[in-house]
């Protein structure tokens, strides 16, 4: 069995979390917003209490690369994602800021990897959700829930929902032209009155799509 490099998997990783792809064909009209579609790695989100659990008293996370929208960030922390089948993911990159609950994002291969049942949900909706352990440099957090599959979903303010003629919560579809064409169904839009306009896809849906050779991207009801 061919022996993959571990760093250049997480180099990989790291560049997919805090990067951004998007692809569009021929110049915009004037009136049409710009569109970014992002594909969101495995990562996790932490609270204050967990971040000192994990990498010792006082510790605050570092910024390692700002986030497509304003003010959130990938950190440089990293923590071991432990499932029930005692099967790893290494190094999942944390997100900040910090939240008022830990939640932990992962595409479905990686829960059909770690053994761990995760339900799709919007972030922050974790009530009832599958849990894992979260090893640190300093120490060890059982979460009981927490662990879901991401919903794809928009991010958008209420300029760009006005131009789409949806409102927060409504759902939206996505087809990316690519080598393997797709239309994504229910995109949750979650519009506010500073957020860019941004789909967020894991990387399963991305993957699936081709999304790196895309040639158009459109966005409608």
């Amino acid at each position: 069995m061919t022996q993959i490099d571990r760093s250049a998997i997480e180099r990989i990783v790291r560049e997919v979390v805090t990067g951004t792809l998007a692809a569009q064909a021929g110049p915009r009209r004037a009136s049409e917003p710009e569109l970014v579609v992002s594909i969101s790695a495995r990562h996790l989100h932490l609270t204050d209490e967990h971040v000192e659990i994990l990498f010792g008293a006082g510790h605050k996370l570092t910024v390692q690369k700002p986030l497509y929208q304003d003010g959130f960030f990938a950190a440089e922390e990293t923590v071991m994602v432990v499932g029930p089948r005692r099967r790893m993911l290494p190094a999942v990159r944390v997100l900040g800021p910090t939240r008022p609950h830990s939640q932990v994002e992962l595409a479905f291969t990686d829960a059909i990897s770690l053994g761990i049942d995760a339900p799709v949900r919007a972030s922050g909706n974790i009530k009832g959700s599958a849990g894992c352990v979260l090893f640190g440099p300093k120490g060890v957090v059982e979460l009981s829930e927490g662990v879901i599959r991401a919903e794809r979903h928009v991010h958008m303010n209420l300029d760009h929902a006005a131009h789409y003629g949806v409102k927060n919560g409504d759902r939206m579809n996505l087809r990316i032209a690519s080598t393997c064409t797709v239309v994504l169904e229910d995109l949750l839009v979650r519009a506010d009155k500073t957020s860019k306009l941004e789909v967020h896809l894991d990387t399963d849906e991305g993957n699936a799509a081709d999304l790196d050779h895309a040639t158009k991207i459109e966005l409608f009801k």
